[in-house]
This record gives structure tokens, sequence and C-alpha cells, in this order.
């Protein structure tokens, strides 16, 4: 008898593995460059570790991968992982809960049963992880991470989709919804059933109204999400903090010149979102897609710790690129400083950091909590001139320069030598 491949698991040919080192390689490639550090965890966890905290949603836990691991006369139910997140969180929790900032990022599988078998069950997956920091910066460098990758890829047509889980969980409580009623809209919605908002019947003319508005956000501007802010903050104080946030971030990414699609009804993800989602796409296919996840590690019973992260699809991805040669480059270390309230500040810092990336150094953005230590080299950059202020932490000497290729001059001048570490 022909010995066959398990139903819904797929093999990897030398011209698949090809691609599939290809994205790998650009992935790690940019993470390392954005300072973030590679982890890895087990295929098997707990069960438990995906159903205490209600971290899953109930259509997904029915689709987890679960079996007794027998140790004597008793076992464990484990799993096979079918998401990568939980369990970094998990990571994080047992061994480097006491660092004020983690950067990590994966390249994991994860198992999903599928009932025809004819799509894939293993899926793997290219992720980050941003775990001590909250604010819309964060978000929004997780945003440009993913954005680089693709870019790298020659993918520079996959379409931005933004929504909230904040908003979307201050509406259904607006609602006077039940506890249970909301738990169990909001896992629709993130199940991917865009109609389950619609299907609500509001308990009052406000809720109504609001509801009405919430369903017709669909747009490319800030403006969107302002004028309704304008309409409902009043009368829903409890939409004014979620939309908030919002509106911060797409300014952001507008400043930075990222294209966007808001559409709150677009959702899918993970119960554990709290706030903006982000989703990739080509064409009807999602490729990748993110959120701030804020209440994961208290609720697994770690500290009060914010985090956000985000995941391309790898297996996707493969069907979307050429192999080609790739390249890694890890590089002296720059922190490029800017403050969040001076936004013609953030978009230079954001564009040259990519440039020192480019040029071979590893360039990291400052989220507000990080030290120099640990850094050759920081760039403050100003709104007004001097706009480059260059500090050598190994010499102890700064430089005030105006020009962009006089950093460069400088970083040479001083031994910047891009190939070798700090």
């Amino acid at each position: 008898m022909r010995v066959q491949r398990c139903k819904g698991m797929r093999d990897l040919s030398p011209e698949e593995m090809k691609k599939f080192r290809l994205i790998e390689g650009a992935f790690r490639d940019s993470c390392l460059k954005w300072g973030y550090e590679e982890v890895k965890t087990p295929t098997l966890e707990y069960l438990h570790l995906f159903t205490s905290t209600g971290t899953l949603t109930p259509a997904m836990l029915g689709r987890v991968y679960s079996f007794l691991d027998w140790d004597g006369w008793s076992g464990e139910r484990v799993v096979l992982r079918p998401d990568n997140t939980i369990p970094i969180a998990r990571l994080y929790i047992d061994s480097m809960e006491e660092q004020k900032l983690a950067k990590l990022f994966y390249v994991s599988n994860a198992f999903i049963f599928e009932e025809t078998g004819q799509k894939t069950r293993e899926n793997w997956q290219c992720g980050a992880e941003l775990m001590g920091v909250n604010g819309a910066l964060a978000d929004v460098e997780l945003v440009m991470l993913a954005q680089e990758v693709l870019s790298k890829l020659g993918i520079s047509k996959a379409e931005l989709k933004l929504s909230h889980a904040g908003l979307i969980r201050a509406m259904l409580l607006e609602l006077g919804l039940s506890p249970k009623e909301r738990d169990e809209i909001f896992d629709r919605i993130l199940d991917g059933d865009s109609k389950a908002l619609s299907r609500v019947k509001p308990k009052g003319k406000e809720p109504k109204m609001a509801l009405d508005s919430l369903l017709k956000l669909k747009g490319k501007s800030s403006g969107f999400l302002k004028n309704l802010r304008l309409q409902l903050s009043y009368n829903l104080p409890g939409l004014e903090k979620p939309l908030d946030d919002f509106i911060n971030i797409v300014n952001l990414l507008e400043v930075l010149g990222c294209s966007y699609q808001i559409d709150i009804t677009s959702s899918r993800g993970f119960e554990y979102y709290t706030g903006i989602i982000f989703q990739f796409f080509m064409g009807e296919e999602k490729i990748g897609g993110g959120g701030r996840y804020d209440l994961l590690i208290p609720l697994m019973g770690g500290k009060n710790i914010p985090a956000s992260g985000f995941a391309l699809y790898l297996d996707r991805l493969m069907n979307l690129i050429k192999p080609e040669s790739s390249s890694q480059a890890k590089g002296q270390k720059i922190l490029v400083r800017t403050k969040l309230d001076k936004p013609k500040a953030v978009k230079e810092g954001f564009s040259i950091a990519s440039r020192l990336r480019q040029g071979g150094y590893v360039a990291q953005i400052n989220l507000g909590v990080e030290g120099v230590a640990g850094f050759r080299w920081t760039l403050d950059v100003k709104e007004k001139a001097p706009q480059f202020i260059l500090t050598d932490h190994k010499s102890g000497r700064s430089f005030k320069v105006q020009a962009w290729d006089k950093v460069l001059a400088l970083l040479g001048e001083q031994g910047g030598d891009k190939d070798s570490t700090a």
C-alpha cells in the first residue's frame, strides 16, 4: 500500500524551501535591525493555557489538536499550539517579566483542524511581539515593520485594513447587552462574521445612531474617525477613549505616508485583542495581521504588562514571491530618538532609521522606555535646527548637524563600522 501524507499537511519541495528561506531571511533581517530578538516555544503546550483565560474564541478552541500526554497513571491534556502569541506570553511571564521592554520575534508553525482536509492544518508564521510598552507609537512600529518585510519581498500592493477591538467592545457595552451577549457577538466578529454587529437590535435612540455610524465607518482618512468622535462622544462617553486611540494611530500612519482602509467590520483575530487590529490583504486573501492585547499577560497570571504583535502567514506569502538570493546584516546599534508630539520629527525619524538599516546599521526607534545602554550611538531628530544630534557613547562626543549626509559621514569618521557589533 502506498504511504500517503497526513490529510491537511504539506511537504515543501526544494523550490518551495527557497521561497520559505527567502521570506524567513527577510523577516529575520528586518526584525534584528529593528532591535527584536528571536525566540522559540515548544510545539506542545497544555490545553488550559488556551482555555483558562478565554484567550481563544469558542470556534477556534473547537478546532485544536488535543490529546492526553500520559505520565504514569495520570496525564495532562495537551495541544499542538494553535497560536504563537499565547506561548510567547507564557515564555515572557516565565522568564522575562522583569525586563522593562521585550521585543521578540519568531518563525514557527501553528496547527488548526480543518474538516475537509483540503486546506492546510499546519500553518507557518513569521511574527513579532512587543511587550512592555503601550501607545500609538508602538502599534505603528509593528505596522511599519510588517510593511518593510512585505516591501523587501516585492509585495507592494498589500492592502492594510484597520479596526479596533476596544471600540467594538465599548460599542457593545453601550448597546445594553448582557455580558454573555457581548462576548458571543465579539467572538463571532473575530471569527469572521462581518454582519454580527448589523444583526444587533440596540436599546435606545443614541446607541442605534452610534451603531449605524460604526457600521458605516469605512474610509481612508482619520477624518472619518474624528467626525464619528464629534457625533458620539458627548452622548456616549464610553467610546471616547478607544476613538482617541484609533485617531492617534491613523494620524501617525498618515504622517508616515502609510495607506490604509478603515473598516470596523473587518475585525478578525483573537479574543485577547483589546486595541487596534490591523490586517494585510492581497485581494481577498489575508496574508498577515495583528493587534494590541494589553489584557493577555495579566489574564495569564503575569503582571499588568501592555503588549501588541503581528504575524505574517508564510505559507500564503510563498505563493506571491519568486525565489531570489537574500542576505542578512547585523551592524552597530543606533537609537533614533524623537518626540511623539512633533509629527515632522517622527516622520523624519522613521525615514532615517529605514535608511540606516538599508546601510547595514541596526536602527531602533526609541519608544520612550529604552535607555542608551547597549547602543553605540543615539541620533536625536528635531523639527528645528540643528535637526540632528549624533552622540557617540564610545567616545562621549556629540555632534550637531543639519544634513543627513553629514550624519553618515560622522558615523564613518568616528569608527562606525556598520558590519561590526557594538
